[in-house]
């Protein structure tokens, strides 16, 4: 993904304002762990949804299969950068959109 890539972020299905570092920092971290999966090149468009354990990740629209590995490393690091957002507590769910611009 070239230049600045743009995130949006949704916990609980609620939108969450994001500053412009925190926004570059979501944006770069997500993709840079989904970057190295098969499937993951030349990204325009990425689209992460965590609920429960359980993650879906689908670049440029089509939906990447994970295996247990990185699937737990993503997890936990996206898991771990959005607990730590300012407003953010329980988290059933969340939805990261990435986009190139």
């Amino acid at each position: 993904m070239e230049n600045n890539p743009k995130a949006e972020l949704e916990v609980n299905n609620v939108s969450v304002e994001l500053n412009p570092f925190v926004e570059e920092f979501l944006a770069r971290t997500v993709v840079g762990a989904v970057s190295s999966l098969k499937g993951a090149e030349n990204i325009r468009e990425l689209e992460l949804y965590l609920e429960r354990g359980d993650i879906k990740i689908a670049v440029n629209g089509n939906e990447l299969p994970l295996t247990p590995f990185p699937a737990g490393i993503i997890t936990n690091t996206i898991t771990g950068l959005v607990s730590s957002l300012e407003g953010v507590d329980k988290m059933d769910n969340l939805r990261v959109k990435v986009r190139a611009v």
